[in-house]
């Protein structure tokens, strides 16, 4: 068989094809194959030999979250499964869904606001870290298009998020970005706007969010 011919096959069949041409049927000496054939095999058995680690790194997926960040959650995380046998952990411990877990906003403001994270993530408007070098941490990338939607639908939930914004105002919007899309806390959302008190500062901070989740779902026909 032809050295090229031998390369576009897949290894297993490579392995059986050389082996096969040992004397004896594969008992005899690898001092009857030519050179290229020798260096074959020896990446062929490189090759079966990592397989295990690839395996080892495909369980390691379903590990799920750590203990710490368990117990951070409390109950506010559901279990499932996702069909491999692996458990799937789902976390509701943001300030939003703390709210819904204590019936503190109605469903509909809740799936308002939930769009809007919707569109706001998928707009990939979240902060990120664009490098490690901080000598580069100010510096223009032409290349990355840094800034600007780098598919049509981030385009889309891009131009979504701005027309909720719009509707939202500024204060309404500065709490909702904090409190839906940050996940800060409701309290750090009222000094946010200006609030000294943290009781005051709450509960401002919550009956804004309850009002913006009412005018989205309005704008959005839901409920």
């Amino acid at each position: 068989m032809a050295r090229a011919a031998l390369k576009r096959k897949k290894p297993e069949v490579v392995y059986a094809t050389l082996v096969r041409h040992l004397p004896n049927g594969g008992t005899g000496s690898l001092e009857d194959l030519r050179p290229d054939e020798i260096a074959m095999l020896e990446r062929v058995r490189i090759s079966k030999s990592v397989k295990p680690m690839r395996n080892e790194r495909r369980k390691d997926r379903g590990v799920g979250p750590t203990p710490e960040r368990l117990e951070q959650s409390g109950d506010a995380h559901v279990v499932g499964d996702d069909q491999q046998g692996h458990r799937t952990y789902t976390m509701q411990d943001s300030p939003l869904d703390r709210l819904w877990a204590r019936q503190r906003i109605d469903p509909v403001g809740y799936s308002a606001l939930q769009r809007y994270k919707h569109h706001w993530y998928h707009g990939g408007l979240q902060a990120g870290t664009g490098s490690v070098d901080l000598n580069r941490v100010f510096a223009s990338d032409p290349g990355s298009m840094s800034g600007m939607a780098k598919s049509e639908r981030q385009a889309h939930h891009r131009q979504q998020w701005r027309k909720a914004r719009e509707e939202l105002g500024h204060r309404p919007g500065i709490i909702v970005d904090n409190i839906v899309c940050a996940e800060w806390s409701l309290e750090i959302a009222g000094y946010s706007i200006g609030y000294a008190s943290p009781y005051r500062a709450r509960e401002a901070a919550r009956e804004i969010l309850c009002d913006a989740g009412h005018r989205l779902a309005k704008m959005w026909g839901i409920g």
